[in-house]
């Protein structure tokens, strides 16, 4: 076999692996009903951190954004808990976990993104400006 075709068939085995099994990184942003107590919320939270992590994901970040007022109803409901997960993981993982919040009766909305490498980075500074001002409190 030639040189060149034992590279290319190597290049080629190497972009198929690396797409295959390339983690990109999102960011999900969930409304869950107003009803719900404090445990039901950690219960729905959880479920959904256990549907990315057994599906090969890692959470990177998570924020729980509290109940907040919604800029219209949504099946009669006029207030939501906003939580956000930031993860990284395979792009086949988005469409399982978007089947369990379509299951999930609690859940009234919920958007998934992927994140450009601009939008990491500027997630990242986001994240340590915070805590830098986090620890200013504290001191």
């Amino acid at each position: 076999m030639p040189l060149n075709q034992k590279v290319s068939t190597f290049a080629v085995d190497f972009l198929i692996t690396k797409f295959l099994y390339m983690l990109n990184q999102y960011e999900t942003v969930f409304i869950a009903t107003p009803v719900l107590s404090e445990g039901q919320m950690k219960e729905a939270v959880s479920k959904f951190k256990e549907v990315i992590t057994a599906n090969k994901g890692e959470i990177i970040y998570e924020e729980d954004w509290g109940l907040k007022k919604l800029a219209y109803p949504i099946q009669k409901k006029s207030t939501g808990f906003y939580h956000m997960i930031e993860f990284k993981s395979e792009p086949d993982t988005i469409a399982k976990l978007e089947t369990e919040f379509r299951r999930d009766e609690r859940i009234l909305r919920f958007l998934t993104m992927k994140m450009e490498k601009y939008a990491v980075v500027y997630a990242e500074k986001k994240r340590s400006r915070k805590a830098a001002e986090k620890t200013k409190e504290e001191v």
